[in-house]
């Protein structure tokens, strides 16, 4: 039973301030570690706190721009695509929210997603293949899914999940490599207690940053795409549009493809790597069964 919008607004706010942290206490500990690796455990947190406190900003307010240079979206006006342009308008307006910013991504692969982290500040981006396949009311249909995220504020910890999932990779990346070099040139104090410490930070960082990343793309919820798929049904009062979109756009999908970027396959309608159908793969898929999915709809 999915969760009504309002609650799930409130829910995904409440994720929002556990992933600030849950992000915020594994950049403390990590700066823990490097500072006394260093022998200045002190120094080594107020780094941390402050480049927690950069990213955690970035994020929040240009998490969207991101997201879209990462796609390799780029912005369209009224002028330049009006077909698409007065489909993202009009949805808008049934919907209640701003008309977001449109973005395409010039790929043939069919997708799309949203981002931002607020109805004003949000963003639709779809890719040029999604224009020329689907027809109006299966355009009208992914665009209604889309703008349902927005509604219900799940771009809002989609958005920030990709940026700190990212951040933590990239930094504990920089500290794997700095220790190793560091271990190399001999750069080390108390180097019997170091060496112990330096090994362990080094596994520790191995498996969590990883282990992260996934939980934070984790953090956006399966059960999300289940409420704007009905969300976008009542924008529309046509289900079939969006099931029969939905078929066309996942049998288009290529594994390690320009779109299969791992930060983002959870922001897509359709994730872009989509592969064994099994039940093993369904516990760590960011989207529900694409079946299920189209049957719910058909059955609306």
């Amino acid at each position: 039973m999915l969760m009504p919008v309002y609650g799930h607004i409130k829910a995904n706010r409440t994720r929002t301030f556990f992933l600030f942290f849950g992000f915020s206490l594994l950049f403390f500990a990590m700066g823990y570690a490097l500072g006394w690796y260093m022998g200045e455990p002190l120094m080594g947190i107020i780094i941390a706190a402050v480049i927690a406190v950069f990213v955690i900003l970035i994020s929040y307010y240009s998490g969207h721009n991101i997201v879209t240079s990462m796609a390799g979206a780029h912005p369209v006006n009224k002028e330049k695509e009006p077909y698409l342009y007065h489909t993202v308008e009009g949805l808008s307006i049934a919907a209640g929210i701003p008309t977001p910013q449109t973005y395409i991504i010039e790929t043939d692969i069919p997708n799309a997603f949203a981002a931002g982290r607020r109805p004003e500040k949000a963003i639709v981006a779809v890719t040029r293949g999604l224009l020329n396949r689907l027809n109006r009311l299966e355009l009208e249909g992914v665009i209604a899914h889309e703008l349902s995220h927005i509604r219900n504020y799940d771009i809002l910890i989609a958005t920030m999940a990709i940026v700190l999932a990212g951040t933590i990779v990239f930094v504990s990346e920089i500290a794997r490599r700095s220790m190793w070099y560091g271990r190399m040139g001999g750069r080390r104090r108390n180097s019997g207690k170091s060496q112990g410490l330096v090994i362990v930070v080094v596994i520790v960082l191995a498996i969590l940053a990883p282990i992260f990343a996934r939980i934070l793309q984790f953090a956006i919820s399966r059960e999300r795409e289940y409420l704007a798929d009905a969300s976008a049904v009542e924008l529309t009062g046509y289900p079939e549009g969006l099931a029969s979109a939905l078929e066309k756009i996942s049998g288009q999908q290529i594994q390690d493809g320009p779109l299969d970027k791992q930060a983002l396959q959870g922001l897509y309608i359709v994730n872009p790597a989509l592969r064994a159908r099994g039940s093993a793969s369904h516990i760590f898929a960011t989207h529900p069964p694409m079946d299920k999915r189209v049957k719910r709809l058909r059955e609306m």
